[in-house]
């Protein structure tokens, strides 16, 4: 089964500056992944090509990266994913840009039912947690913040996560995104 997900988020704010936010993945003070929130984006080594790591269950490696631009990671885990997933900053005007996020796999064995039932619903939720995050960094404020739906909810307290906010936001304060 092929997978094609795509999320993305129109910032005010120059390519160089979204294109920080992929570059801050995985760091010390990451304004991009909701790690707080959700396991962590963790790598053996800076981010750069050749680095192995993951969040959570998902396990990857960094197989193209270009700072302020792009970042790819190619799926090594779990089992019965085939494909990658993405991190891109493209400009929309001098003082426009689209952050978007691209995940690309096909799915076999379990993954055929596990993706639908169970990562899909947690996959999305992390990604808008994390556009979340991107607008906040770069104007202080998110419009529209993503809730998380009851079903995520429940496989978030099913998976004994107890980080789940009544709310059921992702967004934590961050300082806004100095621009370059």
């Amino acid at each position: 089964m092929g997978i094609f997900n795509v999320h993305e988020r129109e910032l005010p704010v120059p390519r160089h500056t979204a294109g920080a936010l992929i570059d801050g993945l995985a760091g010390t003070h990451d304004p991009l992944w909701p790690g707080r929130d959700w396991p962590p984006m963790r790598f053996d080594s800076p981010l750069g090509e050749g680095a192995a790591g993951g969040h959570g269950p998902v396990r990857y490696t960094v197989t193209g990266y270009v700072p302020g631009v792009w970042v790819r990671f190619t799926f090594s885990g779990p089992r019965g994913f085939d494909g990658f997933h993405e991190y891109t900053a493209r400009a929309l005007g001098e003082q426009r840009s689209v952050l978007r996020h691209t995940l690309a796999m096909r799915v076999h064995g379990r993954a055929r039912l596990s993706w639908p039932l169970a990562y899909r619903p947690l996959h999305d939720a992390v990604l808008e947690d994390s556009l979340d995050r991107a607008e906040l960094a770069c104007t202080g404020t998110v419009a529209r913040p993503a809730r998380w739906s009851p079903y995520v909810r429940l496989l978030r307290r099913l998976m004994g996560d107890s980080r789940d906010s009544s709310a059921g936001t992702g967004i934590s304060a961050l300082p806004p995104v100095a621009e370059t």
